[in-house]
């Protein structure tokens, strides 16, 4: 079998993935609009892995939506310190997410959850019949994420596009909901613009460090990306805020770097400075965003509702360098597609 078919598929396959999944959200919507968000002290959001990674992201979108309180953490977190996730009164909205339901950690920290009296649970996962779905007050399934392969790419962005269509729907914000529909037939031709420079870069023997760089609701995708280059390629590569790359970091800059931005549109101009700089010190650069970029999308879907559109090149450049390193990406070093603790 071809070295990293399954990725490649799932990893091209997006777009009609997602186009599947919001068919099934509008189905969905009526019920999830009951759900009455102005009345918890918080929202969490959780999962393990790149699902904890999703979280981070979705807790800021929801946060810079609605204006409400909301954090991601991991699992294990809420399931080993809950004095530290949950105040000591008041209501929490949780939010679980796994792509195959069957995570130990989610499971514990969502009966946990629900054993404390301490809210309502929501949960999105991939597979129907899978345990995580049966906990619920509402319980999304998007079949169309599922896959093959361990380190997550279709699952992860279609898990994501859920809790934004979420937090949308519970913002009461149904102009960005309504231009979710126009994100398939975007990161379709994403994907057909620029999967040849994606290939260049990710297959170029000079970068041995790489840096994903986002901020605001972008830096849990930065994350993710980054994990996915780990994963996948076995590299050196960590996640920061833009602002923050300057603070230490940026001392790892040299002439075998390749830093990725997640361009945001509100605050480009300082964001564009610290990838100047890191041009300015050797490194080679990577911007992603809407336009005036070296991958855009020219989506014309509002900031809010298109960060989607990041991962797909994302993660074909961590597929590139795992195959220039002879490495499968269907089968990561030391890694299995769902964890389970004993």
């Amino acid at each position: 079998m071809e070295r990293g078919q399954y990725t490649y598929q799932e990893i091209l396959s997006q777009p009609a993935a997602w186009e599947a999944a919001l068919s099934g959200l509008a189905e969905a919507a009526p019920a999830l609009r009951t759900l009455d968000v102005t009345g918890f002290d918080q929202v969490l959001f959780t999962g393990c892995g790149s699902t904890y990674y999703l979280a981070l992201a979705a807790a800021a979108l929801f946060s810079e939506v609605t204006g409400r309180p909301a954090r991601g953490l991991p699992a294990s977190e809420l399931w080993l310190y809950p004095r530290l996730a949950y105040p000591a009164q008041g209501k929490t909205l949780l939010v679980a997410v796994s792509r195959s339901g069957e995570t130990t950690e989610t499971l514990h920290a969502g009966r946990a959850f629900l054993a404390a009296g301490r809210g309502p649970l929501v949960t999105l996962s991939c597979y129907p019949g899978c345990s995580l779905s049966q906990l619920g007050q509402f319980n999304l399934v998007l079949p169309s994420g599922q896959e093959q392969s361990v380190a997550q790419t279709r699952a992860f962005s279609t898990l994501y596009l859920g809790t934004v269509a979420l937090t949308l729907l519970w913002a009461g914000d149904s102009v960005h909901y309504a231009e979710l529909a126009r994100l398939p037939a975007a990161g379709q031709a994403l994907l057909e613009r620029y999967t040849a420079h994606a290939e260049t870069l990710g297959r170029d023997p000079r970068f041995t460090r790489f840096y994903f760089l986002g901020s605001g609701p972008r830096y849990g995708l930065a994350a993710e990306l980054s994990l996915k280059m780990k994963e996948m390629s076995l590299s050196h590569s960590e996640p920061f805020h833009f602002l923050e790359f300057r603070h230490g970091p940026k001392s790892m800059v040299n002439a075998e770097t390749l830093v990725i931005g997640l361009l945001s549109e509100h605050n480009g101009a300082p964001e564009r400075q610290v990838l100047d700089e890191m041009r300015a010190l050797g490194a080679t650069i990577l911007a992603l965003g809407e336009s005036d970029a070296d991958v855009a999308f020219n989506s014309h879907v509002a900031e809010v509702a298109r960060n989607i559109l990041y991962l797909p090149i994302g993660q074909r450049l961590a597929f590139e360098h795992a195959l220039a390193q002879g490495l499968d990406p269907d089968r990561p070093h030391n890694l299995d597609a769902v964890v389970k603790l004993g």
